[in-house]
């Protein structure tokens, strides 16, 4: 209190004020080591005084009698002067603010909230831990009410992995849930008397003081509209440290389906509803959320209505026109039924023209479209996308990129969200339209909300970087990777699906495009002959691409089983073996049969094959509930480094079945989860980036960062998405320039290593990526002549590209391109003329001996070439597991 902090004295006390005591008390003769009471209020003289303090910058410097380097003083006296300041400090948190789309499954966003930095705040905090006060307000877009029996809005999951105080949830007519823990350790529950409304947006408040419950319900212009209090005896235990904090789904609890606005908690206030600051900052998009539900009501309506009306009149047609043959013929060969009159208003059909027209010149007949109106109206979606994609992916698309976003809205309305994604793209990227980020936002969060898995990938790169306008939120982003993350591990197991292998492959890796084939390709032949003349590797290699859509092969579970069932019984490979036995077991295109299974499983493991090993623990453990048997099987196959059985055995111990230990062991299970994760196991790598985000389990500090990229590795894997890129990479390789444009703005936000070089990263004009491709490979594959078809290709389209960017007139362009047109062909025709003089002259002539020998060279090339990619790419694909 006396001298200023210096490089001695580095934290002097500071107080404002100070109260000197002083006093006198008597101590008894011979009892001097007798402990007495020699307080203030017991001296037999006392006095106080009040001392002036003396302000931290006015104090003086103490001279210490010492010397320190140069360097030392020069780096103190560059502070000496500065003011110390307490951090500004609040107890109110923004966890969410910007929306998010709740599609309704396990997942959600995880925040962990630390102790106070400001010593009183943090005192308050563990005095109310038996008296609890605080307030949470959620803004709330409810598509549904819970599907199942409870869904998480947003919950405290403490230490043990148990529902803490609050725990709110929605359950299946509307009403709110309200879960808390007694200080005693019991739980109990209250519902509130009115239930939440649909498809709008409102406030839900809810405020905690002591055994006090208010919840509220507040609607975008902040008026309240519903309300109620709960009131006990009993005291909540509250403690927002211990644990975490989700707010949607988790492995407990499905998510809401809707939308979730911005989220505050005031952690150690009681605040009415006009005290919370929690507005809507976006209105924008939120208004745009309601006008989409609103319009597609409307498109869903006509659908379902038109569709019916032109299945009544089929029905009554069916029934009445077989009067003869030729009628009976004529209705089963001649023009399906129309509707030509509508019972809607002229209005509506002038505001929904295009989506009549359309909806006139489908098939409604019972054989392609479901009795089931939902099933309808997603069918009538999946028809427009398709009509839609078919003319994007003609040569000149693009030039109908703009007629044809109505009809995707209209597609994405009636449920099909492949479309809505699509839209996303188009608006995001501005592809042949102006960019536009609000729509753009829409249909993504839109497609989200309905789990199209592109669309959910997306919203997570952007908030796992932090572009676009979308906030760098770490939380946000592991929400929507790990929701794709849990459907890989799903889909992985699926032989349905538009489905294909995720493949790293860059575009300058000629030796890796060369070994893309297809099912008349020459890999492909020559694997197929190989595998017929009996070449287990070959076999292998050939059931692999079948059954996972690999290289460029289109997935074919049923030609894959065959090939796996030929090699196993006819050769001796235990991966052959090993492989079949699974497809025996699971039933996936065959009859199951267990016992045929079990032989060929044996049979793998007596060749020492650790897959198999692994395998016999899963039978013994699903089959025969036979846990001993099944932890001996997986304890070898784990020594022989099967990643799969780490997991396993993890499981038994987090499950408490482990035969000899006693209790659950969560601790044990995260170390085999883990070293499962490293070996790759997709499961084991969710469990961790779980472990990773919420930082409730030992050895697993949070790590929000980490547990994202733990997420979006598995997420990557989807085969959804490697079917978007595999058709970019066919367009690619057949020289489709429209269509890789498509297809790249599609997947490259996803998985860059697999569609960009370093090369591409240089261009980052509106056709970048697509045009170096086209530039790119005419120039690689044009036999170094100036003047190609292929670089008169790229010239025509560099053209086209100027016409459109200068001339917006619809006729002009025509005329400009039909005029472009005729110049290129004469300039064709003229070069042709000149290639054709140019060929008359004489040429030098080679030996035949010289021609042979390169040819055999050739060949001979070719052939050591096929087969190194061949055992390349056996040691490099996954093999089925368990």
């Amino acid at each position: 209190m006396v001298y200023r902090d210096d490089y001695f004295i580095r934290r002097s006390i500071i107080v404002p004020t100070v109260i000197l005591y002083a006093w006198i008390n008597h101590k008894p003769v011979g009892s001097y080591d007798a402990k007495r009471d020699e307080s203030y209020l017991q001296a037999v003289a006392k006095n106080y005084t009040l001392l002036e303090t003396v302000p931290p910058c006015e104090r003086p410097y103490k001279d210490h009698k010492v010397c320190f380097k140069w360097s030392s003083e020069h780096m103190w006296r560059l502070q000496a002067n500065r003011i110390p300041q307490c951090p500004h400090e609040t107890d109110a948190v923004e966890i969410l603010s910007f929306p998010y789309a709740s599609s309704g499954e396990k997942t959600g966003i995880v925040k962990k909230f630390k102790r106070f930095h400001n010593r009183e705040l943090e005192t308050i905090r563990q005095h109310q831990i038996d008296y609890p006060k605080f307030t949470i307000s959620v803004w709330l877009y409810l598509l549904h009410h819970c599907e199942k029996n409870l869904c998480g809005i947003f919950y405290f999951i403490d230490p043990g992995e148990m529902y803490s105080t609050p725990a709110v949830f929605l359950n299946e007519e509307g009403y709110v849930h309200i879960q808390m823990r007694l200080v005693k350790g019991e739980d109990l529950a209250v519902k509130t008397s009115f239930s939440l409304p649909l498809k709008q947006w409102f406030r839900l408040d809810l405020s905690f003081n002591g055994g006090q419950i208010e919840i509220t319900i507040v609607g975008k212009n902040l008026k309240r509209h519903r309300h109620q209090s709960f009131n006990f005896r009993e005291d909540f235990y509250y403690d927002d440290m211990a644990g975490y904090f989700v707010l949607g789904g988790s492995g407990y609890a499905p998510s809401i389906e809707g939308f979730f606005g911005p989220v505050k908690y005031y952690r150690l206030n009681v605040l009415e509803t006009k005290q919370i600051s929690n507005r809507l900052y976006n209105k924008e998009i939120m208004e745009q959320i309601e006008l989409y539900y609103e319009r597609c009501a409307d498109i869903q309506e006509i659908v379902s209505g038109y569709g019916h009306l032109v299945k009544q009149g089929q029905t009554v047609q069916k029934d009445c026109i077989r009067e003869n043959y030729y009628s009976e013929l004529n209705y089963k060969y001649g023009a399906k039924t129309k509707c030509d009159t509508f019972i809607w208003g002229k209005e509506l059909r002038k505001k929904y023209h295009s989506l009549f027209s359309l909806l006139r010149e489908m098939d409604f007949s019972p054989s392609d479209v479901s009795e089931d109106q939902n099933n309808t109206v997603l069918e009538v979606g999946r028809r427009i996308f398709e009509k839609v994609a078919k003319n994007l992916s003609r040569a000149d698309g693009l030039h109908y990129m703009s007629s044809s976003i109505p009809f995707l809205m209209d597609s994405s309305c009636c449920g099909y969200h492949k479309a809505s994604f699509f839209l996303a793209v188009i608006f995001e990227t501005g592809l042949a339209v102006p960019i536009d980020p609000l729509q753009g936002l829409l249909y993504s969060l839109v497609g989200a909300q309905r789990s199209e898995r592109l669309a959910v990938m997306n919203l997570g790169y952007k908030h796992y970087q932090g572009i676009n306008n979308y906030p760098l939120d770490l939380e946000l982003s592991y929400a929507y990777y790990n929701d794709i993350a849990l459907k890989t591990s799903l889909d992985q197991h699926s032989t349905k699906g538009d489905q294909a292998f995720v493949e790293t492959i860059r575009l300058r890796d000629d030796e890796l495009l060369k070994a893309q084939t297809k099912e008349n390709g020459d890999v492909f032949m020559w694997l197929k002959y190989e595998a017929t003349r009996g070449n287990a590797a070959a076999q292998q290699r050939l059931a692999q691409m079948l059954f996972w859509g690999q290289q460029g092969v289109a997935k074919n579970p049923e030609a894959a089983i065959e090939w796996y069932s030929k090699g196993a019984l006819e050769t001796e490979d235990p991966i052959l073996i090993y492989d079949y036995a699974i497809i025996l077991f699971k039933g996936h295109g065959v009859k199951k049969n267990t016992r045929l299974a079990l032989e060929l499983m044996k049979k793998a493991a007596s060749k020492g094959l650790h897959q198999a090993m692994n395998g016999l623990g899963w039978y013994y453990h699903n089959f025969k509930r036979d846990y001993i048997k099944a932890a001996k099987y997986w304890l070898k196959a784990e020594e022989m480094g099967n990643p799969d059985a780490s997991y396993n055995l993890g499981a038994l111990h987090l499950d408490g079945i482990y035969p000899g230990v006693p209790g659950r062991n969560r601790t044990l299970a995260a170390e085999y989860f883990y070293k499962a994760a490293q070996g790759g196991h997709v499961e084991g790598t969710i469990r961790c980036s779980l472990y990773y985000i919420t930082g409730n389990m030992e050895n697993f500090a949070r790590d929000p960062e980490k547990a994202v990229i733990w997420a979006k590795h598995i997420a990557e894997k989807n085969g959804y998405l490697g079917r978007v890129i595999r058709k970019a990479l066919d367009a690619y390789l057949e020289l489709s320039c429209c269509y890789v444009i498509i297809q790249q703005q599609m997947g490259i936000q996803h998985n860059p290593q697999s569609t960009q070089t370093q090369s591409q990263m240089k261009y980052k004009t509106k056709y970048s990526t697509p045009l170096f491709i086209f530039v790119y490979r005419c120039w690689s594959h044009s036999n170094q002549e100036l003047i190609n078809p292929c670089s008169l290709a790229l010239l025509y389209f560099y053209l086209r590209v100027f016409w459109n960017n200068i001339l917006h007139s619809t006729l002009i362009y025509f005329m400009g391109t039909f005029l472009v047109s005729i110049l290129v062909a004469f300039a064709v025709q003229y070069f042709q003329s000149l290639s054709a003089n140019d060929s008359q002259a004489p040429r030098p002539e080679q030996s035949p001996d010289v021609h042979s020998s390169t040819e055999n060279t050739s060949d001979t090339r070719s052939t050591e070439q096929e087969e190194s990619t061949l055992t390349n790419n056996l040691a490099q694909h996954p093999h089925l597991i368990s």
